[in-house]
């Protein structure tokens, strides 16, 4: 505020001051128009009213108030103050609904993407979604975590298409997943429950709905996914892998790219190739952190259009706890695209740890 009101006394002072062929009141203006641009409807009214009358002062002070040129000066100065106080109305209504809206994302993402609980069992795990679109919160990446009576499951997904449609089906994929997780006794059987959720829900008349966005209908969409069984008692992964970009193991410094032999096509796929879930076991010993993550990451380009070196900055990092790994990968990944990413990216660390020593 010290601005506008700085340049009414200022500009009605040089006025006063100024040769008689020298006119500063049209410049009385900026003071409503700078006001509109962060306060609301009735400041930005009250700064073009003392705008008014400081123009109306210049004039008694010059020549008089019926003069011509002030008349125009003192029209104009009250039009351009009422209009600006229009477009700080309407400004705070934007900002009003963009705060709703934004209360409505938040909501939907505590919702649909629930916040993965810091320990379960032996591991620390960490998770972070960062969404292209500001407002926008959740989109198709998606992650869950299940516990078992042997250990831990987790689901990393992306469903291909974005907006509303694509947060559907990720919320189906979850809402499936939480549901099955702790009663299928294998990952074969999980993966096919899950599959049988997505595919059926292509096979459904009511989803043959045009996408806005995509111009393309929802059942020719398909989620990429791993599926991951982390025992509590034995120091392996089991993995399935559904046409998703392989999870990292951190261990000692060195980052190592577990990738399946028979990867199996992305879920809503598999019901039309009638393709089998095979299950491989990799080695993951207490200390060792798993990286699991969306292809929003590894294609996050830079100006030059070069993609972000996963593997390669994460092991130029020092060793560090799930948490702190992925805060520096979230603001790494974000200044290596520019501030802004074209995907959204979802991230997954967990962490064995060591087993506690037997009491005495």
């Amino acid at each position: 505020m010290v601005i506008p009101l700085a340049l009414i006394v200022v500009i009605s002072v040089l006025d006063i001051l100024a040769p008689p062929e020298v006119h500063l009141g049209p410049l009385l203006v900026a003071a409503p128009a700078i006001t509109a641009s962060f306060a609301g409807p009735r400041t930005t009214a009250a700064v073009g009213a003392l705008a008014v009358l400081a123009q109306g002062i210049v004039a008694a002070a010059r020549t008089t108030l019926v003069d011509l040129n002030h008349s125009v000066q003192i029209t104009s100065l009250v039009l351009i103050s009422a209009l600006v106080t229009l477009f700080a109305y309407l400004r705070e209504q934007h900002e009003r609904k963009m705060t709703q809206l934004r209360s409505v994302a938040e909501a939907a993402q505590t919702v649909v993407l629930r916040p993965l609980p810091p320990r379960m069992g032996p591991l620390r795990i960490a998770s972070v979604y960062l969404a292209a679109e500001a407002e926008a919160q959740i989109g198709g990446d998606l992650y869950a975590a299940a516990r078992t009576a042997q250990g831990t499951r987790f689901l990393v997904g992306d469903v291909r298409g974005k907006g509303l449609a694509a947060i559907s089906d990720a919320s189906l994929l979850l809402g499936a997943f939480r549901a099955a997780a702790y009663q299928q006794p294998d990952l074969p059987t999980l993966v096919t429950h899950l599959e049988g959720a997505v595919f059926r829900d292509r096979e459904d008349p009511g989803n043959l709905v045009d996408s806005a966005e995509e111009g393309e209908e929802t059942q020719e969409s398909f989620i990429t996914a791993v599926v991951l069984d982390i025992p509590d008692t034995e120091p392996t992964i089991h993995l399935v892998d559904c046409g998703h970009p392989p999870p990292l193991v951190l261990r000692g410094g060195r980052v190592r790219s577990i990738e399946v032999g028979q990867p199996a096509p992305p879920l809503g796929l598999t019901g039309l190739l009638g393709a089998d879930f095979v299950v491989e076991t990799f080695a993951f010993e207490p200390g060792d952190i798993a990286l699991l993550y969306t292809d929003g990451v590894i294609e996050a380009r830079d100006q030059s259009g070069a993609f972000y070196p996963l593997a390669e900055r994460i092991a130029s990092w020092p060793p560090c706890d799930p948490p702190t790994l992925l805060q520096r990968l979230s603001a790494d990944l974000v200044a290596h695209a520019g501030g802004r990413l074209g995907d959204d990216a979802a991230m997954v660390a967990v962490e064995r740890l060591p087993a506690a020593p037997d009491s005495p």
